[in-house]
């Protein structure tokens, strides 16, 4: 097998080019460090490593480059590798008065951190902001040299496609290879005569299966909800691993609560599948949503909280004069003495019959994390206003040729955050389509080529190529699952506390303000009506939730 290509640091400095090469000295045994002098040198730096087939995984430049402004020297390496991620280094001297005119074009994402030099050995604050932005990197373009679970298809399809996208959600590492590959020969030989693609394989076993669905490697990675003792009744099982579900899970475990957690889908819910969260309090140069709920599900875990994901919930019995209520899936039954909603809203699905035949070949809801490495050269559009179809056009802007926001609104000032908005705006590779909807689309082949656009004032169309369409419109609650005895709004969105209609109350009394219809049963994060529809908030009532559950649990014992 051909031995990977060193991907590269690039650092660019007149003045500190020799100090610059001695502070990177610690990541010279897995990465190739070029030094450059000028704006010159850098670009035939950078040139040279692509044409011999490196990734350039960071450009670090010194904030004062002789002929040039560090932000307008990294905006241009930036057009020649979009991958790679940026940052401006000051000396210690030159720190406090470049930081005034450098700090703005961070707020614009013109480079990802501005870090003073250091000025000795073991600047471990500086180290950890370059590995965090070295990790991000690895995670999200650069293809990984371990791998825990193994696939082999002929083809992308849509179904490779979602088992990869869960795998990368859940933080494990996977390639897929071809059935004429040694790992693709090797493993059609323990599959037996007439294998069936895809064949998955978990962590280098010799069982190798063919997946007809996402659960069924969830099921080989995490096992089955009945997999537990049946006649066990826990404290309080959790609906859904998004935000709110993961802030559930940590509280109530690290209070001694037995806590269960079934999600549905992989941990993180929406949030998990946004590739970069900026405005996250305590994390100055952000997050991705995948590494935050990876982050939450193991300090959940830490605690004790078990999880089940690929299984989502089917019925909820409630359990009154003291029985325990019952949570209903596919793959068995949980019995909880306090439940708490937290399945989160699922993408509004478009209306366009002509695209159906092209989900998971090009057309996807939501983000799609690992769909955008395979759109280099090529037309993205990402339909929707909020913050997380920003976030998902940022990304595939990396990769993709263009990105185009398609909204029906005049623009993105009345849904998106400042930020992102000041963002999408420096970008080059990403515009935005105000007054407009999809209406069509279709190809040739088997995978997208093109959409159909509609103004939505005049009715006029307008056909344009797209290789790659995501769809993050609005919010629909998970909550067909739910019996009638919990009560909900309009719009499907469960109703707590004061919202609950009176003849729910008890003694002219409401319920709790994240209690439902149901006593025991609670609701918290954007399946709430009422709820911000924002990470941090969605978190915070998952940590609001548990002391209301406490008090449940305390006036239902004798």
């Amino acid at each position: 097998m051909t031995e990977p290509i060193t991907p590269a640091i690039v650092l660019v400095s007149s003045i500190h080019a020799d100090r610059l090469r001695e502070v990177f000295a610690r990541y010279a045994a897995e990465y190739d460090l070029v030094s450059a002098r000028s704006v010159d040198e850098a670009v035939q730096a950078t040139m040279s490593a692509v044409r011999r087939g490196a990734q350039i995984a960071m450009f670090v430049c010194d904030s004062r480059v002789a002929d040039i402004e560090a932000p307008a020297m990294l905006h241009m390496l930036r057009s020649l590798v979009p991958t790679s991620r940026r940052v401006i280094t000051a000396a210690w001297d030159n720190f406090r008065e470049d930081a005034e005119r450098l700090r703005p074009p961070l707020t614009k994402g013109k480079y990802d951190a501005f870090l003073l030099m250091p000025r000795g050995i073991r600047d471990e604050e500086f180290h950890l902001a370059i590995t965090e932005l070295l990790n991000e990197w690895g995670a999200s373009v650069a293809a990984p040299l371990v791998d825990s679970v193994q696939i082999v298809a002929p083809g992308g399809d849509g179904l490779v496609l979602e088992i990869r996208d869960y795998l990368f959600r859940i933080g494990s590492p996977c390639r897929v290879y071809a059935p004429d590959s040694p790992v693709g020969l090797e493993m059609i030989a323990l599959a037996g005569p007439e294998p069936v693609f895809p064949l998955v394989r978990t962590f280098k076993s010799d069982h190798v299966f063919t997946p007809t669905s996402v659960r069924d490697v969830a099921i080989v990675i995490y096992g089955r909800p009945d997999d537990i003792d049946v006649d066990t009744v826990v404290d309080v099982v959790i609906v859904g691993a998004g935000p709110a579900g993961l802030a559930t899970a940590v509280y109530a475990a690290s209070e001694g609560l037995s806590t269960m957690c079934i999600e549905s889908d992989a941990i993180g819910g929406q949030a998990g599948t946004s590739s970069m969260i900026r405005n996250y309090l305590g994390f100055p140069r952000g997050i991705s949503g995948g590494k935050l709920a990876q982050r939450a599900r193991n300090q959940a875990i830490r605690f004790g909280t078990r999880f089940f994901t690929g299984w989502p919930a089917t019925a909820l019995k409630p359990g009154f004069d003291g029985d325990p209520h019952v949570l209903c899936t596919a793959g068995g039954d949980v019995r909880a003495r306090a439940v708490v909603i937290a399945c989160g809203v699922d993408y509004r699905k478009l209306d366009v019959p002509s695209l159906e035949p092209f989900i998971g070949r090009g057309v996807y809801y939501g983000a799609a994390m690992t769909a955008a490495r395979e759109l280099e050269d090529a037309d993205a559009i990402v339909v929707g206003g909020g913050n997380s179809a920003g976030q998902a056009a940022v990304h595939l802007a990396r990769f993709a040729r263009s990105v185009t926001i398609v909204v029906r609104r005049p623009d993105l000032s009345a849904t998106m955050s400042r930020y992102l908005i000041d963002e999408i705006t420096y970008n080059p590779r990403i515009r935005v389509h105000g007054n407009a909807e999809v209406v069509d689309g279709g190809s040739d082949s088997d995978v997208l080529d093109w959409i159909e656009l509609q103004d939505t004032g005049t009715g006029e169309p307008s056909r344009v190529p797209c290789r790659g369409l995501f769809l993050l419109l609005g919010a629909e609650p998970r909550c067909g699952w739910m019996p009638p005895d919990i009560a909900r709004d309009d719009h499907g969105f469960v109703l707590t506390g004061s919202d609950v209609p009176q003849e729910f109350w008890r003694d002219g009394i409401p319920p709790t303000s994240l209690g439902t219809t149901v006593p025991g049963i609670f609701a918290a994060g954007d399946v709430r009506a009422g709820s911000m529809k924002r990470v941090a908030s969605a978190a915070g009532e998952g940590a609001s939730v548990i002391p209301l559950v406490h008090a449940w649990l305390e006036s239902t014992v004798e």
